[in-house]
């Protein structure tokens, strides 16, 4: 670092992003991208709404933000629309984190957290899983933080019932309760019917995973007006011009073609319980994964070294170093095809171990 580097940020450890190597062509199933493009029809929608890239994009977002309110069933002053939803997660911790209001969210969650936490000086708390990798709610109930959770749960996949994310929420009036919803379209039950109820949920979701957009970088935020009200002083006060236009349109084209995205969210699913099962044959212990991945590991080979094999074999999938994980990978889960590629190199690799 420069000797300018200010000393807030000094001991600053930066997300990691998955791999996205050019040395070759991967099978990828590292970072939970979707194996589809948007639809034919999304896209041309969205290329006859781009003409005038010479302007700004709306500040306000309305279009799309009215689109998403009315799909969701919600006003457009709830919904807010950001630069993937690791924007408004960020938003959020700078809205609703500060001295008087540590945050608190799982020990074993997306990395980001932390990050989020530290950037902006927050004291943080990380929960342990329980030793099956769930959440236990009753670890959030009444901890008087705000509290960040995602569900379905990354990397494990594992989903908490609505009715719990309702007891912490409900447990904790004094303070906002985000739940990340970044993977709910594989599977998983949204706690958007919460927010009518309780004016201290925000609820995030993106259009990187079953809508296909990841290289787009689109997410929202559904939450009381108030909540997006302050999140929109933090977005007006950093970057008005938050989403492209191009973004903007295709967001907006996706929602007119949600067939082709709940027959995408359907196939990943369908290959995901065949993975599952395939791998449990191996000897695999899979967990029930509501997200379009999983996180497997075998007693035959250690998580890192499986990892580095497939890697040098052309499939890519996550591995992470924590040691409570170490054994496991994360694979994303893609088409049919991809899959039973990853499956025949893991055999063939644990034949020769």
């Amino acid at each position: 670092m420069s000797r300018f580097f200010s000393d807030k940020f000094a001991a600053l450890a930066p997300y990691v992003p998955g791999e996205q190597p050019q040395d070759m062509q991967y099978v990828k199933l590292n970072t939970n991208e979707s194996p589809f493009p948007p639809s034919d029809k999304a896209l041309r929608q969205a290329a006859e709404s781009t003409r005038a890239m010479n302007l700004y994009s709306d500040p306000d977002c309305r279009a799309l933000r009215e689109k998403l309110a009315d799909f969701y069933g919600f006003s457009a002053d709830e919904v807010i629309v950001t630069n993937g939803s690791d924007e408004v997660l960020n938003f959020a911790f700078m809205a609703f984190c500060d001295a008087a209001h540590p945050v608190a969210f799982p020990a074993i969650s997306y990395g980001f957290y932390p990050v989020f936490a530290a950037v902006n000086g927050v004291a943080y708390e990380e929960i342990p899983l329980r030793a099956d990798f769930s959440v236990n709610a009753d670890d959030y109930c009444g901890i008087g933080k705000t509290i960040v959770i995602a569900n379905p749960n990354a990397p494990t996949g594992l989903l908490l019932p609505v009715s719990e994310i309702e007891r912490i929420v409900a447990s904790n009036p004094d303070n906002v309760v985000v739940v990340d919803e970044a993977y709910v379209d594989f599977g998983g039950e949204s706690s958007l019917q919460l927010v009518h109820k309780y004016d201290n949920i925000l609820v995030t979701q993106t259009y990187s995973k079953s809508r296909s957009m990841a290289g787009a970088r689109l997410g929202f935020g559904i939450g009381s007006r108030e909540l997006i009200q302050d999140l929109n002083n933090i977005r007006n006060s950093t970057n008005p011009y938050n989403v492209n236009s191009a973004t903007l349109a295709l967001g907006a084209a996706v929602l007119d073609d949600e067939d082709y995205t709940r027959r995408n969210c359907a196939t990943i699913m369908e290959n995901r319980a065949y993975t599952t099962a395939a791998l449990r044959g191996m000897g695999f212990e899979v967990l029930e994964s509501c997200a379009n991945f999983i996180f497997a590991r075998t007693p035959k080979m250690d998580g890192g070294e499986l990892y580095r094999r497939l890697k040098e074999r052309g499939v890519l999938v996550r591995h992470f170093t924590r040691a409570e994980i170490a054994d496991f990978n994360r694979i994303t889960i893609g088409t049919r095809e991809q899959m039973d590629i990853l499956l025949n190199t893991i055999k063939s690799i644990l034949e020769a171990a």
